[in-house]
């Protein structure tokens, strides 16, 4: 009997035969691969052999993105995540247990610190937080549980930026890890693992990816902390998407080039912002007057990051007015970009905290995050004194 269309269930796809290689990465977008036979799959999945079976488990663009992102970090080991907060929770639950206790920097993102102390908490691993910018303070909470202490190597937003040299000798000293968000600096600024720390996490969705166009993250460190971390991202579905993983990749071949732009950008923009009497503060920690001058000095080799955050002295009206007449500054609760964008941390990034807690870390209606990109100095310094004339 003859086949008919509707009968013919085509071959699973082979890949014709090559001797050249592409220059441009392929992307990878099979959620499943073929194995020879039983024997094959075996030994994929003990990790015997190298391969791949299935996404959630690995993929070859996020090895690829992983793998440079290691060399960039100077990691032994480096995985991709599905988001920076992907990262950061894989950090933890492949360090942590029920029992143990986390050191929380007092300036962090909001959701991370949301996930520090509450959702970790509900999991009986306890957090204390502490100003990891005063070593005194940090060394009198750290105790025999404390299994992690957790940073920002430029605190978002008001952008303190602790020893990390320092905070993790302490670590190690109570037998603790140190545990760096590292996404604010970028490895074009900052390598902390250099300095030190034992993982560092960023958020790949910002300065690293550099387009807004992926959300991923991107966690490297040590092999001696390594063990948990693949088990982890399986079991807890913390695995990547290969398209985000080859857009992710394309962006670091020019991060250097746009890291540098964009910072010096940001100093000009700095030294512009901190004469202008319709600000009530300034903080970037490249001005002189930074509390943290010199330590970022120090760290950073003569670049101090793209994000410069301003408190204006008239409040939410001010902010508002200034959002308002800013008008080729996108409001864009991010960063990162390839331009340059603003966010209102008391509305976007820290709405989780209490009036008192902003209060306490200094943000309010007036406090205005500039991300700066890779637009002529001239333009962006245009765009800051429109947003400034609108003010009454």
């Amino acid at each position: 009997m003859a086949e008919t269309p509707d009968d013919i269930c085509p071959r699973p796809d082979v890949m014709p035969p090559q001797t050249t290689q592409p220059l441009a990465p392929p992307l990878y977008t099979s959620a499943v691969y073929r194995c020879q036979d039983i024997e094959q799959a075996e030994a994929l999945m003990a990790g015997q052999s190298a391969g791949y079976i299935y996404v959630r488990d690995g993929n070859p663009n996020a090895d690829l993105l992983a793998d440079k992102c290691r060399q960039l970090h100077g990691a032994e080991r480096a995985a991709i995540c599905a988001s920076g907060m992907a990262a950061l929770a894989a950090g933890v639950l492949s360090q942590v247990s029920a029992g143990d206790r986390v050191l929380v920097s007092n300036q962090l993102y909001g959701r991370t610190a949301q996930l520090l102390i509450t959702e970790c908490g509900r999991l009986g691993i306890h957090s204390t937080v502490v100003d990891v910018c005063d070593l005194k303070q940090t060394e009198a909470a750290l105790g025999e549980k404390t299994r992690l202490v957790v940073c920002e190597t430029i605190t978002n937003p008001l952008l303190r930026t602790p020893d990390l040299a320092k905070l993790a000798k302490a670590s190690h000293a109570a037998g603790a890890l140190l545990l760096v968000d590292n996404t604010f600096a970028g490895p074009a600024v900052c390598r902390p693992l250099s300095l030190g720390a034992d993982i560092v996490m960023e958020s790949l969705t910002k300065t690293m990816g550099g387009h807004s166009d992926v959300c991923l993250g991107l966690l490297c460190g040590h092999e001696k902390d390594w063990a948990r971390v693949p088990t982890v991202l399986s079991t807890w579905g913390l695995a990547s998407s290969p398209f985000d993983c080859w857009l992710a990749a394309r962006g670091l071949s020019t991060m250097a080039l746009r890291v540098r732009r964009a910072t010096e950008t940001a100093l000009e923009a700095a030294e512009f912002l901190a004469t202008q009497p319709k600000l009530q503060a300034i903080y970037y920690p490249g001005l002189p007057a930074h509390p943290d001058h010199a330590i970022a000095a120090k760290q950073f080799g003569g670049q101090f990051g793209t994000v410069i955050t301003f408190t204006l002295a008239g409040g939410r009206a001010a902010a508002d007015a200034f959002i308002k007449n800013a008008r080729s500054i996108p409001f864009s609760p991010s960063l990162g970009d390839l331009s340059t964008t603003l966010s209102h941390p008391e509305s976007t990034s820290h709405r989780g905290l209490t009036p008192e807690a902003r209060a306490a870390l200094g943000i309010t209606a007036g406090t205005i995050r500039l991300s700066i990109g890779i637009e002529s100095p001239e333009s962006i310094l245009a765009a800051l004194q429109e947003g400034l004339t609108g003010i009454r």
